[in-house]
């Protein structure tokens, strides 16, 4: 069997994205044979983060927590918005176009007859990245679900669930307790087990309890909470409480709890990666991780959010209101087909006053005429506009908005990719 070589990391990409039949293709099999193959096997500690929403934050807050104390440390995250060496960073920064392709060499040397998917060709190139840089630690965010997921083919020294709520429903299953039960397959008998939803389903403690996951549950074993004077909170895990925390640089209420399970999980390893308080501190000011209800700067008011979920858009409807007076509110919206458009809709239909409307550029994108019927049922009061891409609808949105508007990107990460593409980022 020929095996396929390019130069560039685009080259590798096309071809990836061509050859494996299937786009998401769930099973550890195949991956796992090559993993073996190629003698693949981290010492260093491994942070598995899952979730319905949630996941990338936590990682961001885990890695820049670690970044701060000096440790050396990978993270692996998914999908990228600009350039696909954002899913894989040492140090904090994304790795070169040479270091993919030749971590994407020797998976193809080794792989023999084995077909691999997109994203199982991503998760042994980062840790082959991981490995060859000698990191002291890796922060890995799940795919899609956890049993099945490729980054499973990887023990996590400590795995945590950020929150078990409805998508991809077609592979996961159609409710939160098999939904839960999928997000449980990262835990690992005999190690510590984390949830942040405040009311997690009962497949995912009963799976962690009969495999002899310690588990650790918010408001029960770990936990946050604003504290009364200035802008500060407090986090407590079983090991210590830790008061007068600067409120983290990434937006949003619900960014205490993130960074509550983040502290949490570091608090189980804290024999083998000791995090100071400053350490921690200086993690909470610094971290970054873009379109997570991102407020660009400048007038008018820029705001992006990947929000594709009802759950999400739960989220970043409290954001908003929290955010202050906008004489009109503009949205560029696009999603997936295959999501809860209506269920999205109706949860940020009174948060937006005119919808601009377009098709992000790949099959599975909802059309603008779709999306428009279901928009025009929830709010009917509503301006919409409709556009033949999404750098147009940017481009209408930004047009009419003032200085005391808003605009609000979101729907998918494709849609705020555009958005920055339009906008020259």
């Amino acid at each position: 069997m020929s095996r396929f070589d390019a130069d560039t990391l685009d080259a590798w990409l096309a071809h990836l994205e061509q050859s494996h039949p299937k786009e998401i293709d769930m099973g550890l099999t195949r991956v796992e044979s090559v993993r073996a193959a190629m003698g693949m096997a981290p010492a260093f500690p491994l942070l598995t983060v899952g979730g319905t929403n949630g996941k990338g934050s936590v990682c961001a807050f885990l890695s820049t927590m670690l970044h701060a104390a000096g440790y050396r440390v990978g993270t692996y995250t998914s999908p990228h918005l600009s350039r696909y060496n954002e899913r894989i960073a040492i140090g904090l920064v994304p790795v070169s176009d040479d270091e993919i392709v030749d971590a994407f060499r020797a998976i193809e040397a080794a792989r023999g007859e084995t077909s691999l998917s997109y994203f199982e060709f991503g998760t042994l190139a980062a840790m082959y990245c991981f490995m060859r840089a000698g990191v002291d630690a890796a922060v890995l965010e799940v795919g899609l679900g956890g049993r099945l997921d490729a980054i499973n083919i990887f023990d996590a020294d400590v795995a945590g669930v950020v929150s078990v709520d409805l998508d991809h429903q077609a592979f996961l299953g159609n409710d939160r307790e098999s939904i839960g039960f999928e997000k449980a397959g990262i835990f690992r008998a005999g190690r510590p087990a984390l949830c942040a939803d405040p009311n997690p389903p009962q497949s995912l403690v009963g799976h962690a309890q009969a495999i002899g996951a310690p588990l650790r549950l918010i408001g029960r074993d770990f936990g946050c909470q604003r504290e009364a004077e200035g802008n500060q909170w407090m986090c407590w895990t079983p090991e210590q409480r830790r008061h007068a925390l600067p409120l983290p640089a990434l937006r949003g209420a619900y960014q205490l709890g993130n960074a509550a399970l983040a502290l949490a999980m570091l608090d189980t390893l804290r024999d083998k990666l000791p995090v100071s308080i400053g350490q921690i501190k200086r993690g909470l000011i610094e971290v970054e991780w873009p379109a997570r209800c991102q407020v660009l700067p400048g007038r008018p008011q820029v705001v992006l959010d990947v929000a594709h979920n009802p759950h999400a858009a739960r989220v970043l409807a409290a954001a908003l209101d929290q955010m202050g007076f906008a004489a009109n509110r503009h949205a560029v919206f696009g999603m997936m087909a295959d999501k809860d458009i209506a269920g999205v809709v109706a949860l940020l239909k009174d948060s937006i006053d005119h919808w601009h409307l377009a098709a992000p550029a790949l099959p599975r994108a909802a059309s603008a005429d779709m999306v428009a019927g279901l928009v025009a049922a929830a709010a009917p009061q509503a301006k919409l506009s409709r556009y033949d891409s999404v750098a147009a609808a940017w481009r209408g949105a930004e047009q009419l908005a003032g200085d005391s508007d808003r605009i609000l990107a979101f729907g998918s990460f494709y849609t705020v990719a555009e958005v920055l593409a339009a906008r020259g980022r």
